[in-house]
């Protein structure tokens, strides 16, 4: 399989600058599901986007924005890398439900409920008593649905994702997380859970932050590519796909942000250990996004076919945003 081969990464929250834009096209990545904010207001989540517009203004050579599904593949036939924002929390919408549509309508394709911890939506992963989804929260499932906002459950505790399922009369996503059978992390995901995702005609994208994988930074591409293949037997060759979650060249204060934001005086290790305080050393076979290319080759390895191939390492995100993104009224 030459190159050509549509590649979209699910999640990433790089320090974002030209050097990373290049390593996208050198590696062959069309599209990117980009972070936009984890904690922020909705204040500062506009000027995020602000941000965003003058990175497309100085980089159009190498990026452009994605608003519907055919700009990933208008991204592809350009050379280009196409950028999707999505939201790690629900945090920019606060209290008020109107701003779901708004902030669709600004490019936000994609939201999760939550992010480790309890929010006015759902429970995070990291709660010791699993509330399910809030009053609030079922409102804003049907709203996201009706403007089409992308669900995402990647943060979320395992009864608040399964209600979330429920509710929705949408695919809902876990954009990067792994099964647990591969490793337990709280981060990473049940059987019952990938099987509820496949059934809602979702999609899980397969991470590859070290600590949500066996052996951590050790972890093999053989391993890795094992872990695809008995998910694939699992959910089904339609429902999977990659979310990396790369965080290239971010200093502690991003990480100690992303677990802490404003809520905490004391450092969240996020497993809960403190060795985990920084970020962990990368994977040698996907040092950036320039590796991209390792995947395929390991996937070929592994025994999946071109067409297989092509589904895990792109289509299958394009066609769920198909699936998911159009306004319905």
């Amino acid at each position: 399989m030459s190159k050509q081969v549509l590649t979209v990464d699910g999640l990433q929250y790089s320090n974002w600058s030209r050097e990373i834009f290049e390593q996208m096209r050198e590696g062959g990545v069309d599209a990117v599901h980009a972070t936009l904010v984890y904690h922020e207001t909705l204040r500062e989540t506009l000027t995020r986007i602000g941000e965003w517009n003058r990175r497309f203004e100085a980089h159009g050579d190498l990026i452009m924005p994605v608003h519907a599904p055919s700009d990933i593949l208008r991204a592809q036939q350009a050379g280009k890398v196409g950028i999707f924002f999505g939201a790690q929390n629900c945090s920019p919408i606060e209290d008020d439900i109107d701003m779901v549509a708004v902030l669709r309508q600004l490019g936000l394709l994609i939201m999760q409920l939550t992010y480790n911890n309890q929010s006015l939506l759902a429970c995070g992963c990291y709660e010791s008593e699993d509330s399910g989804i809030t009053r609030f929260g079922r409102q804003v499932i049907r709203e996201m649905n009706r403007v089409g906002m992308v669900i995402d459950m990647s943060h979320s505790s395992e009864r608040s994702t399964l209600e979330a399922i429920e509710i929705s009369e949408r695919p809902v996503i876990i954009s990067h997380a792994n099964p647990s059978f591969f490793h337990a992390a709280k981060r990473n995901k049940s059987d019952k859970v990938l099987h509820a995702i496949a059934e809602s005609d979702g999609l899980l994208g397969f991470s590859a932050y070290p600590f949500h994988l066996k052996n951590g930074p050790d972890c093999t591409l053989e391993d890795y590519c094992d872990m695809i293949a008995r998910t694939v037997d699992m959910m089904g060759i339609e429902h999977v796909g990659l979310g990396t979650d790369l965080c290239q060249n971010q200093p502690t204060t991003v990480l100690e942000w992303m677990r802490n934001g404003r809520w905490s005086k004391e450092m969240d290790y996020g497993e809960g250990s403190a060795n985990n305080a920084g970020w962990p050393q990368p994977l040698a076979w996907l040092r950036d996004s320039r590796d991209f290319p390792n995947l395929i080759i390991g996937l070929r390895t592994k025994g999946f076919g071109d067409e297989e191939i092509a589904r895990i390492m792109g289509r299958n995100w394009v066609e769920l945003l198909e699936r998911t993104t159009m306004l319905t009224t």
